[in-house]
């Protein structure tokens, strides 16, 4: 099922809103917990869950910043 462009409008929002910041928090949490690795390494993971979070929900994001392709043509 294909999300319309105001729902995936919704989604991204909720998403950079509500379960970004969530992400964020658990994953310094989840770090702090975990042992101490070697800095490299440890700044290596935090690179990686940066950027791991946006793959799931990059049809959501598609096309987000274009006009409304679902929107009528008001051109006269």
């Amino acid at each position: 099922m294909a999300l319309t462009y105001k729902q995936r409008r919704r989604w991204s929002l909720f998403l950079l809103v509500v379960f970004l910041p969530v992400y964020i928090l658990v994953a310094v949490l989840v770090m702090s917990v975990a042992t101490r690795a070697p800095l490299v390494i440890e700044f290596a993971i935090y690179v990686f869950l940066g950027i791991a979070w946006v793959f799931p929900f990059k049809s959501v994001f598609m096309g987000i910043g274009q006009a409304d392709p679902d929107a009528p043509d008001d051109q006269a």
